[in-house]
């Protein structure tokens, strides 16, 4: 199924039959991909009366409760809410739902005992596009870090001028295959958040911060339209589910 989307000037052809997932799904299970020392999330029948309501158990239907952290367990999309005292809901404040973007890949450069991605390595990888959406697949590119326990790794993050970069560039939403933009210990500075959604200039509380996705190598690196999807949570972050489509030439 073709479809014609206008973007601006231009009108792009997408194949609505043929969706890219690029995000890893929540289990309640401990090979759940999980980050920030909690435990694994819990999907769980409910017990009533000393019943579990599961057909499993004899129960006309399943009634499971679900418990989970966004920021921890899975693909999740962030507001600005994220890191400021005031709420800012991701079901309130992302409007809009498709966007052009860019898939690129990046091999992080050392940088003392880290690993980080540079401006200069963005810059060569997007140099003059003009995309609202940004998708950084970290190499190598395994297929571990749909389960990978990420607390204490020390993993990949971006320098503070990389994400200025993205911000001159005009990026608006920002995905990553990573549990954080900013380093895993950091003493607070949250200087890629913070860069990001210009914390201490003028906010852009439109802008998304979209985390711990997985980008298949079966993906190639280029132009596509992105459908951020989220549950409409009442938080700063909510599971979601990115999909990408490929422009059609």
């Amino acid at each position: 199924m073709i479809a014609t989307i206008q973007y601006k000037s231009k009108k792009l052809n997408i194949n609505l039959a043929e969706p890219l997932d690029i995000s890893i799904p929540l289990k309640g299970s401990t090979s759940n991909v999980n980050a920030w020392y909690i435990g694994p999330p819990k999907i769980e029948p409910e017990l009533m009366d000393g019943k579990t309501i599961s057909v499993a158990e004899g129960a006309s239907v399943n009634f499971n409760t679900i418990t989970f952290n966004p920021h921890a367990h899975g693909t999740h999309t962030e507001t600005i809410g994220h890191i400021s005292k005031e709420l800012f809901p991701i079901n309130k404040y992302l409007k809009q739902f498709f966007f052009l973007a860019e898939v690129i890949s990046v091999a992080p450069e050392k940088d003392g005992d880290d690993y980080v991605i540079s401006a200069k390595q963005l810059q060569f990888a997007i140099g003059n596009k003009k995309r609202e959406a940004i998708v950084i697949r970290t190499l190598p590119n395994m297929k571990d870090k749909k389960s990978k326990q990420y607390s204490n790794t020390n993993w990949t993050y971006l320098q503070e001028d990389a994400v200025k970069l993205l911000v001159k560039k005009g990026i608006k939403h920002l995905l990553i295959d990573l549990p954080s933009v900013d380093k895993e210990e950091d003493g607070g500075e949250l200087l890629a958040h913070k860069a990001f959604w210009h914390q201490n200039g003028k906010r852009r509380t439109s802008a998304t911060i979209t985390e711990m996705i997985y980008v298949s190598n079966k993906i190639d690196d280029g132009l596509y339209v992105l459908n951020l999807q989220i549950a409409p949570f009442e938080n700063d972050a909510s599971p979601s589910k990115p999909i990408l489509y490929k422009v059609i030439e």
